[in-house]
């Protein structure tokens, strides 16, 4: 049932035009290229951007990862190459029809749905997800545009945040992401763009991103996003591309400040650089899902020292990751060396929730307060 007084709205003629049939247009101009080519009496082929670390690089303009200008050929003059193809074809006739039908499928049932392709089935799930990025990178659009979705959740959002999602049948509901919600928050869909979500008003000032459940909810229960205008999202550790692709949505079309704020160690500060900068992996859509103005606020390797945290040990394999991010681009500022270089020097890594020392309400009444003041945020 909708919220008393929200009733949802049909669709009509119109509403936006859906980019997923934007999205797969090359894809039928590949098969009709392939054909082209066997008409011809061709070995077929198809040229694709190589997605190799030689051909990928951190642009300093723009602040991401950016695939660079190599391309290689994928064509059926050896096995290995025809069986490709084979399987490329499947999946683009797989996608269209799951367009014609209006279903959608996760990344696993893909890989299942291809024991009915004989010998071009796929041997593990990390063969057929390798072909949907091809596929992305080839169509240049996101896997969600063709209808494919990951088995895991976006992230859950608690704030003022009014927005419209289009559901299963159509129809538009207004929801609020703090009143019209349970103590769980708006769980994102795996599609966040336009045609399935808008965004209607808002009573915030900026977007908290929180790496740990335990700590959204300490903030939510204490009132934090209330008191501060704050949208609070939950990352889940490592976020999900729904999740990145959210929050630079809200950042770009609300123009809302966006702060990262993690557990104080080597893994979690590569939470931030996905949200920030994208990934190497997503080098092909770090454009859509990178938000190079999100900035991190902690834990750093000063505040455990500064609040005198609980802390542990690093381990050996912590101390290589801080080693590797002193080379890596986007860590590449003084900041982040003084930051990893002391807790390299110390040894010791903390978590969000060690702030609890001092007792339930110090992170809201505390903590969050003087950072955020310092950097100009509140």
């Amino acid at each position: 049932m909708p919220p008393k007084g929200r009733s949802p709205l049909p669709r009509t003629k119109t509403d936006p035009v859906e980019r997923l049939p934007a999205a797969l247009a090359p894809s039928r101009d590949l098969a009709r290229e392939i054909y082209q080519q066997l008409q011809r009496g061709e070995i077929p082929r198809m040229h694709l951007p190589l997605r190799t670390k030689q051909n990928i690089a951190f642009s300093l303009k723009d602040g991401v990862w950016r695939l660079g200008k190599q391309r290689g050929i994928r064509s059926a003059r050896k096995l290995d190459g025809a069986l490709m193809l084979l399987r490329t074809f499947w999946l683009l006739e797989f996608v269209n029809e799951m367009a014609r039908d209006e279903k959608t499928s996760t990344l696993r049932e893909l890989y299942y749905i291809s024991e009915q392709w004989e010998e071009a089935k796929f041997h593990s799930e990390n063969e057929s997800n390798l072909l949907v990025e091809d596929l992305e990178v080839l169509c240049e659009a996101l896997r969600e545009d063709f209808r494919l979705r990951p088995e895991e959740n976006g992230a859950s959002v608690i704030g003022d945040l009014t927005l419209e999602e289009v559901n299963r049948k159509g129809q538009r509901k207004l929801i609020n992401c703090r009143d019209d919600v349970g103590d769980g928050g708006y769980q994102l869909p795996a599609n966040v763009e336009k045609e399935k979500i808008t965004f209607k008003k808002h009573g915030l000032k900026f977007i908290l991103a929180i790496e740990c459940g335990g700590m959204v909810d300490r903030l939510a229960e204490n009132g934090f996003d209330e008191e501060h205008q704050a949208l609070l999202v939950h990352l889940k550790g490592q976020p999900a591309r729904s999740t990145r692709r959210f929050i630079k949505r809200l950042n770009e079309e609300l123009r809302l400040p966006v702060v990262v704020f993690t557990d104080g160690d080597p893994w979690s500060f590569r939470i931030y650089a996905s949200v920030a900068f994208g990934a190497i992996k997503t080098a092909h859509i770090s454009h859509y899902l990178a938000t190079p103005a999100a900035e991190f606020l902690g834990v750093t390797a000063s505040d455990i020292e500064n609040y005198k945290l609980p802390s542990d040990k690093l381990s050996d394999r912590d101390i290589q990751a801080l080693r590797a991010e002193l080379t890596d681009p986007r860590f590449n500022t003084e900041q982040w060396r003084t930051e990893i270089e002391l807790m390299l020097q110390n040894g010791r890594k903390a978590e969000q929730q060690s702030l609890a020392k001092y007792g339930l309400n110090y992170v809201t009444e505390t903590y969050l307060p003087q950072k955020l003041s310092e950097m100009g945020v509140l």
